[in-house]
Parts: structure tokens; C-alpha cells; sequence
């Protein structure tokens, strides 16, 4: 999604209306309850809120030019890589085993096997079409956000193909843009 993401890719930057904010503010809240005590800090109020529309239907939150959250089409926001590492329980997790981390660094889909294999850890409770954080076997951060293509359950059992979605991942062009100027 983002590995060859630049200030080029950008079409619009647009500052929101308080109504717009507002919504943007409830569906993250709804989204990711752990982040409701600091999502005063994180968006504030009376600080101007920017959405910047990029190419693919990419949809970026900027707060003082500084991108925390993404979204595509109208889908369900996404923190980036740097607010998932500074509040790094807001999302659920999946582990891939150390053999998978290369290539999910290279921006490739995450496969089932790499989630089931003894290194890899799913949670349960995870459905169909849900942002998550992948972390890596032995590391402390997420190495990349995804969005599942099939329950975690059916991960498991199919144990083929892709699982999850890679959206975005350390060192891609979106965690290379510490500000949007």
C-alpha cells in the first residue's frame, strides 16, 4: 500500500469541519477503545484537523502535519506504524514466525503458514476484515498493520494463502514521512 508512498502520491490536503472532526474522532474512538484517555492528545479539539486525500482511495488524519491515522475508501481507520509503537496496545496482534519477517518488511501479504507455524500466534477472537498489528517472533513493536482477509479461526484451519493483508510497514514510504508539510 504505501512502498512507494511520497509528498507526490498526495492530491488534496483538506482542513476538516468541527462536525467532520467529530466524526472522525467517535468511529477511532469506536475502533479502538484503549486509545478513548489520550485521544484528547492525540487530536485535540481546537487543533486544526487535515485530512489528506492520496491516490488509491487513501485517506490520511494529519495533526500538526504529523500523520497518525489512514484509512482506505471508507473503511475503518488505521494508526500509523509510530502511534501503534507509542500506544502499542490499542490494536489486536498477530505474531509471524522469524522466517516471515523479511518479507512482510518487504511489503509482502502476510500467509497463513507464517501465522501458524510454532513461532506464530494468533488471537481468537479476531474476524474477517479487521485492522491488526503484526509483530514479529522475539521483537518488542509491531513490523507492520494489516487487515485480515479471513478469521483468525479460518486461518488456522485453511492454513493456505493470504491472511492477512499488509497495509503498512516499517520503512515503507509512510513511516519514512515523519511530517507532512
Amino acid at each position: 500500500m504505501f512502498k512507494k508512498f511520497s509528498h507526490e502520491d498526495v492530491s488534496a490536503q483538506n482542513q476538516v469541519k468541527a462536525s467532520v472532526q467529530r466524526k472522525i474522532r467517535q468511529s477511532i474512538a469506536e475502533e479502538y477503545p484503549g486509545l478513548e484517555p489520550v485521544l484528547d492528545d492525540l487530536i485535540p479539539k481546537k487543533s486544526p484537523l487535515i485530512v489528506v486525500k492520496c491516490q488509491n482511495h487513501l485517506n490520511l488524519v494529519v495533526v500538526n502535519n504529523v500523520p497518525l491515522f489512514f484509512n482506505i475508501r471508507d473503511g475503518p481507520y488505521m494508526p500509523t506504524l509510530r502511534l501503534l509503537h507509542q500506544y502499542p496496545n490499542v490494536m489486536k496482534k498477530f505474531q509471524v514466525d522469524r522466517g516471515a519477517i523479511k518479507f512482510v518488511l518487504s511489503g509482502a501479504n502476510i500467509m497463513c503458514p507464517g501465522l501458524t507455524s510454532p513461532g506464530g500466534v494468533l488471537d481468537e477472537e479476531v474476524l474477517e476484515d479487521t485492522p491488526v498489528a503484526i509483530m514479529a517472533e522475539g521483537k518488542q513493536h509491531a513490523l507492520a498493520i494489516g487487515y485480515t482477509k479471513m478469521s483468525a479461526k479460518d486461518i488456522k484451519n485453511v492454513n493456505k494463502g493470504i491472511g492477512v493483508d499488509n497495509m503498512h510497514y516499517l520503512n515503507d514510504g509512510l513511516w519514512k514521512m515523519l511530517r507532512l508539510e
